[in-house]
C-alpha cells in the first residue's frame, strides 16, 4: 500500500494506492474523479509540467518566467532546469511565444507565460 496527496485540484486528498499482482491498481481516498487516474499516472509514469524562468534582455525585469506546455517525465526535471539555465532571450516576448522548442525530445515546448 501508497499513500500520496492528490494535486490535480485543491482538495488535496489522502490517496491510498495499492497495486495487486495482477497489475490492478485500486485507489483509495479520492474525493473527485480525478484523483484515480492520478494516482495509477503516479505509479506507472509520473509527469510534471515544468515552471521555472529564463534570463531576459531588455525587460522590465531580468528573467522571464516559462513553463513546458505540457507534462513531461519527471525524471527529467533537472535535465529540464539545466538547459533553462543555458537560455537568454531578447525582448519583447509575448506571452506563448516558443523558447526552446521540443526539450529534450520530450514533445513538449517552453513558452513564455508572460509578456515582456
Amino acid at each position: 500500500m501508497r499513500e500520496m496527496i492528490c494535486i490535480v485540484c485543491p482538495k488535496g486528498c489522502r490517496l491510498s494506492v495499492d497495486q495487486k499482482p495482477d497489475g490492478e491498481i485500486i485507489v483509495m481516498g479520492n474525493g473527485c474523479n480525478r484523483g484515480i487516474p492520478y494516482a495509477q499516472k503516479e505509479l506507472t509514469n509520473p509527469t510534471r509540467v515544468i515552471t521555472s524562468t529564463v534570463k531576459i534582455h531588455g525587460g522590465i525585469h531580468k528573467r522571464l518566467p516559462v513553463k513546458t506546455s505540457m507534462d513531461i517525465p519527471k525524471g527529467l526535471n533537472f535535465k529540464v532546469m539545466e538547459e533553462l539555465a543555458k537560455v537568454e532571450v531578447t525582448s519583447p516576448i509575448k506571452v506563448g511565444t516558443v523558447i526552446i522548442e521540443n526539450i529534450l525530445g520530450t514533445g513538449a515546448n517552453i513558452v513564455a507565460t508572460r509578456d515582456m
